[in-house]
C-alpha cells in the first residue's frame, strides 16, 4: 500500500536536501517523481526546489485551493507516477493533505511531504498539524541548536538581530530565522506559553 509520509524539521536541517535525493534516487533507477512546492518560492513565475548545498530541481507550484488529488491524477495519465515529493508542506491546506492521502489511498502512488512543523511563534502550521493527524509516517529530521541541542523551535529575527514574537505566521525570507532548542527558543522570544509563573 503507498503510504503518506511527512518528515518535518526546524530550518536548516536538510529537507529540500533529502527531497532531491528520494526523487534523484527513483529517476536514477528509471521511474518517474512529480516534485511540488508552494507558490511563496516561485522563482520568476517557475516552481524550483533547491537546496543550501547548491543541488535544485524543477518542481510544479501548488497554491491554496489547488486541488491536488486531480492535478496528480491528470499526470498519472500521461505515464506512471511513482511518487509524489512535497517541499514546504506546512503551506498546504488541510484539504490539500487529505488530497495527498487520496493519491496514496486511490491512486496507489506514494507522497513524501517535507516541511516546517512549528512556526516562529511555536504554533503548527495547518499542513503540518494535518499531516501529523493523518500521515502513514512520521520522521523527524534533525538539526543543532547553537547549544549542541536538538534544534526544535524556530525564532525569526528583526533587523536588530532580536527575536520577533508577532507578525504574519508566514515570510519566505530564510535568512532571518534561526533554529533553536526549546530552552534557547523560550530565553530568545521570552515567551512561556503556559499559564502561571515561570520556574
Amino acid at each position: 500500500m503507498a503510504k503518506l509520509y511527512f518528515s518535518y524539521a526546524a530550518m536548516n536541517a536538510g529537507k529540500s536536501t533529502l527531497l532531491l535525493q528520494a526523487s534523484h534516487n527513483y529517476v536514477e533507477r528509471g521511474m518517474r517523481t512529480l516534485l511540488f512546492t508552494s507558490t511563496l518560492y516561485a522563482e520568476g513565475g517557475t516552481g524550483v526546489i533547491s537546496s543550501r548545498l547548491g543541488i535544485s530541481a524543477a518542481a510544479e507550484l501548488y497554491a491554496e485551493g489547488d486541488d491536488l488529488f486531480d492535478r496528480i491524477r491528470g499526470q498519472t495519465g500521461e505515464s506512471r507516477v511513482d511518487c509524489v515529493l512535497v517541499d514546504e508542506a506546512q503551506f498546504l491546506t488541510a484539504e490539500q493533505v487529505w488530497q495527498l492521502a487520496r493519491v496514496c489511498d486511490r491512486l496507489h502512488v506514494p507522497v513524501m511531504c517535507f516541511g516546517l512543523r512549528t512556526d516562529f511563534q511555536g504554533k503548527l502550521f495547518p499542513g503540518s498539524s494535518e499531516l501529523l493527524a493523518i500521515a502513514d509516517v512520521l520522521r523527524e529530521i534533525r538539526t543543532i541548536c547553537y547549544c549542541g541541542s536538538k534544534a526544535t523551535m524556530v525564532v525569526r529575527q528583526g533587523a536588530d538581530g532580536g527575536a520577533l514574537t508577532d507578525g504574519d505566521q508566514v515570510s519566505i525570507e530564510k535568512s532571518v530565522y534561526v533554529s533553536l532548542c526549546r530552552k534557547h527558543w523560550e530565553e530568545e522570544t521570552g515567551r512561556w506559553p503556559v499559564k502561571g509563573p515561570r520556574p
